[in-house]
């Protein structure tokens, strides 16, 4: 590629999204990489063997979208792109030995924890919960007083969905004392946002099906590290798994990454001047938003992030009106439906505002408020977005 990483070091996120995976500069040669759809390379080596090998091994079309990310995430290595973020989750995970100790937000992607379950239920690894932001809990988790000490640490931060911060650097330092692999997911963050390997972590998973890359039309996941021999074994276990990415889905991932932090820029904006406003609506019985001020999160996430992030959470209050009394949970869903320019759809990072309630979906865990509505703000005016949520808001009282 073109970029070299020693001029990769000298750019700011917002240029490297730009320049970064492009071809090399020659005459007439295209400024972006070209889609190979192949799965088979020609031998170039005295038996045959090219560097490629064969299409589960690599693609061309990946390698674009691996530079870059790890350029943005400041890694010494190229990322790994996965079929999807469970993709990557798995070949992760793997990394915890046989009978080892997993710990993990209980606040977090509801795929990673039901992953993490199951394998703990087979007898895989033992798997402990803990609310992230509780440093003190996460610390005592990780290596127990008698007790076997954590062989990885899983930090998420801010949580799906309920937006708690890790303190990154010292329970990562804590973590790495325990001779335990930190792994961070930073999906919600983005590197623009958040650079985990700079706080500590060893290994940062991403869906890139979210913000990298943009337009909800890719499924895609990635992880990212600096350690040569964590990515050897991660390549390893991608290859025999079989969890390859579609050259067509790593070129369209390229193609949104460009534009990464003008949607960055737009939605964090307006994810702030919309939970200031929603904090004091009455029909907002609580907001999660670590931008806020108030929000318990607030001072960490200050120290450790370049901004808030896009999504934010609401707690909409009970109705007793002439409809009768709504229940939280009846109110949100009542809301949901009122919206015009909001979507009411399960993901999160693309141009366009999503909006649902989380606890609609059973693998939410209980402690996940019946009435929390996650919302996703996209780069859409930040007026119309306002206006939709006032008049659906509205509505509960009529």
């Amino acid at each position: 590629m073109s970029l070299s990483a020693e001029h990769a070091a000298t750019l700011s996120p917002e240029s490297l999204v730009v320049a970064a995976g492009r071809p090399p500069r020659a005459r007439d040669e295209p400024v972006n990489p070209p889609l190979v759809l192949s799965s088979t390379y020609f031998g170039t080596g005295p038996l045959g063997d090219g560097d490629r090998g064969y299409g589960r091994y690599s693609n061309p079309t990946w390698d674009p979208f691996e530079e870059a990310l790890g350029q943005l995430e400041g890694a010494d290595l190229p990322g790994l792109l996965y079929a999807s973020g469970l993709a990557a989750v798995s070949s992760a995970l793997s990394l915890v030995p046989a009978n080892g100790v997993l710990v993990m937000p209980s606040h977090s992607y509801a795929g990673s924890v039901t992953m993490a379950s199951e394998m703990a239920a087979k007898g895989f690894l033992e798997l402990r919960t803990v609310d992230i932001a509780d440093t003190n809990a996460v610390l005592a988790a990780i290596a127990p007083a008698g007790g076997r000490a954590a062989s990885m640490l899983w930090l998420e931060s801010p949580t799906n969905p309920m937006l708690g911060i890790a303190d990154m650097r010292a329970l990562a330092d804590a973590a790495h004392e325990a001779g335990a692999i930190v792994v961070t997911d930073n999906t919600f963050s983005t590197p623009l946002v958040q650079q985990p390997l700079s706080l500590g972590s060893d290994v940062v998973l991403h869906s890139v099906t979210k913000y990298l890359s943009g337009h909800s039309d890719v499924v895609l996941g990635a992880l990212v590290t600096s350690d040569a021999d964590l990515r050897a074994a991660l390549l390893h276990h991608r290859t025999i798994h079989g969890g390859i990415a579609g050259p067509f889905e790593a070129w369209l991932a390229l193609r949104g990454l460009r534009t990464l932090a003008l949607r960055i820029e737009r939605s964090q904006a307006s994810a702030q001047t919309l939970a200031e406003r929603l904090s004091g609506h009455p029909r907002v019985a609580g907001i999660r938003f670590p931008g806020l001020a108030p929000d318990p999160g607030h001072e960490r996430a200050k120290a450790q992030m370049k901004g808030f992030g896009s999504v934010l959470c609401i707690e909409v209050a009970p109705v007793d009106g002439g409809t009768g009394r709504l229940s939280g949970a009846e109110a949100a869903d009542r809301l949901v439906r009122a919206l015009h320019l909001w979507l009411p759809a399960t993901s999160l990072g693309g141009v366009e505002s999503l909006i649902e309630r989380r606890r609609r979906h059973a693998a939410e865990p209980d402690s996940v408020p019946e009435n929390l509505v996650r919302l996703s703000v996209g780069i859409e005016n930040v007026e119309d977005l306002w206006s939709d949520l006032k008049q659906a808001l509205d509505t509960l009282d009529g």
